[in-house]
């Protein structure tokens, strides 16, 4: 498959229902958050089934909204340890959405900490385990990768979302989350973008949705530099379409969150990217 021109300077690489166990409390929303400071961000709960815990979310929906019309969805899947709503705060995301109209929703993952299913069902261990005191579910994991696929139904219940423009990207955790939920439901996304991924799994997971477009996000002096890279050579080697910015002197996090530049790459790509207009796979 030839890269396809997508007309953005960067350089192109040829890029459960579950039964629930243990109790979690509802993540308060703290002062300063982006549904405290950006009246257009709507802070929400839904009652996790099979738990009953109150589960927050957040969500932005244009203010053009229609419902005669389907609309475009992005999910957006936070990273390590951070408020169900963070990613609605980077650098001029909600006022690129409002411009191009995309209705966008950010899942907790039931739990800060819960990888959206990408270190498996259970409880994931990560270097920062010794720092979460309260009990945890023995099946988080699952919860985690189930509380998005929970609220992205929700979404598509309430709204008019056009099911060939459902777009999912994630940062660090999230961009893990990302590869997973694309290769869990590798027809549902008309395109994936992923900012400073942490993956626990080699990149053969690609195969599993190696038909779907996809722009990788990477600071060059983050440490997932190296992992990243081997992960957009696979890309290649697949014959993906896809498009890797590499940025010069990029960290981990503020070179997407707080650089409204290289975050409207994301929307540029996905503005050009329809689940119907992609080559058919057998």
């Amino acid at each position: 498959m030839k890269a396809r021109n997508f007309g953005i300077k960067a350089a192109v690489v040829a890029a459960v229902l579950v039964g629930a166990v243990g109790v979690l409390p509802a993540v308060a929303q703290e002062p300063g958050s982006v549904v405290a400071r950006d009246a257009r961000v709507q802070g929400r709960t839904y009652t996790f089934p099979g738990t009953g815990i109150e589960v927050p979310y957040a969500l932005f929906v244009p203010s053009a909204y229609d419902a005669s019309r389907a609309w475009p969805l992005i999910v957006t899947l936070h990273g390590l340890g951070r408020p169900y709503d963070w990613m609605l705060g980077y650098e001029g995301i909600i006022d690129f959405a409002e411009r191009d109209g995309y209705v966008m929703v950010a899942p907790l993952g039931y739990h800060p900490r819960g990888w959206y299913g990408s270190r498996g069902p259970g409880i994931p261990q990560t270097r920062r385990a010794a720092d979460i005191t309260e009990s945890l579910p023995e099946n988080l994991g699952a919860l985690s990768e189930q509380d998005v696929m929970n609220v992205f139904e929700i979404v598509r219940t309430e709204l008019n979302i056009d099911p060939d423009r459902m777009y999912l990207w994630g940062h660090s955790m999230g961009g893990a989350g990302t590869y997973h939920l694309a290769a869990t439901h590798p027809d549902l996304w008309a395109a994936l973008g992923v900012a400073a991924p942490a993956p626990s799994v080699d990149p053969d997971q690609l195969e599993a949705f190696k038909h779907v477009p996809i722009i990788v996000m990477q600071g060059d002096e983050d440490r997932l530099v190296t992992t990243t890279r081997e992960w957009v050579a696979k890309m290649k080697e697949l014959g993906m379409e896809h498009l890797y910015v590499e940025v010069k002197g990029g960290d981990h996090s503020r070179f997407i969150n707080a650089n409204a530049d290289t975050l409207e790459k994301i929307f540029a790509f996905f503005n050009i990217v329809r689940k119907d207009q992609r080559p058919r796979t057998n």
